[in-house]
């Protein structure tokens, strides 16, 4: 289990160009997340969402989708 150091205290980040939220729990989107964010420099950018309450149904309310293996780019 991994969190973005400036997302530490966030299960759930979503990131705004593809509307996508990641579980942070789940070790594969976090990977899928960390790599984005180290290649294409998210936080700078300030494309990265977290959301309260820390849970993926506010992350649809704020309109967000989960993130599925076909949703990788």
């Amino acid at each position: 289990m991994g969190r973005l150091r400036r997302f530490a205290e966030f299960r759930f980040v979503g990131v705004r160009d593809t509307m996508i939220v990641y579980d942070c729990d789940d070790d594969e989107q976090y990977a899928q997340l960390a790599e984005r964010v180290e290649s294409e420099d998210l936080v700078a950018k300030n494309l990265l969402s977290s959301f309260a309450p820390d849970e993926v149904s506010e992350a649809r309310n704020r309109g967000f989708r989960k993130w599925e293996a076909q949703s990788l780019r």
